[in-house]
């Protein structure tokens, strides 16, 4: 992660993976399979496109024998274009808060394959591609839930005659 945020370098980072790494941005089917399709998809499509602004907060953390998974929030303004998480949508200016899992499978002490979770209709949503009065969606609130338990009230979406039941 430090290759990829801050040092923004590809090299380095693809040095940290297996000879033919795969990575899955599982909303957006985004990313790569094989050396050659991932160091295109690092160099023009995800490194030089995360917004400078990205902050990740790590919720938690579990490591097994060969994966590591990770929960997190992200929380960025939507100010330059993302191909990985909004490909083909022009920069709106709004800021996004998600909840984030990634799974990472370790071989031989590097990245064998990694595939990366968030909802998709929280981040449309905020970036108001979505209109979550009219359908069972939120937005900044699940990830502020993720973060704090009693910052959002649960069964928010469930309409009252349902909570009677």
């Amino acid at each position: 992660m430090l290759y990829e945020f801050v040092g923004k370098d590809v090299d380095k980072t693809m040095a940290t993976m297996v000879q033919e790494p795969y990575v899955n941005h599982v909303p957006t089917c985004t990313g790569g399979t094989g050396y050659k399709n991932l160091y295109h998809f690092y160099k023009y499509h995800f490194i030089p496109l995360v917004p400078p602004s990205l902050t990740m907060k790590l919720v938690s953390r579990t490591v097994g024998s060969d994966r590591i998974v990770d929960e997190m929030v992200l929380k960025f303004r939507h100010d330059t274009r993302m191909d990985w998480m909004l490909p083909g949508v022009a920069p709106t200016n709004r800021v996004v808060e998600i909840a984030l899992v990634s799974i990472v499978c370790i071989r031989g002490g590097k990245l064998y394959h990694e595939h990366i979770y968030w909802d998709q209709a929280s981040v449309l949503v905020q970036v108001g591609l979505l209109d979550a009065d009219n359908l069972p969606v939120v937005g900044a609130e699940g990830a502020r839930k993720v973060l704090k338990e009693e910052s959002v009230e649960s069964n928010g979406l469930i309409p009252e005659w349902d909570l009677e039941k």
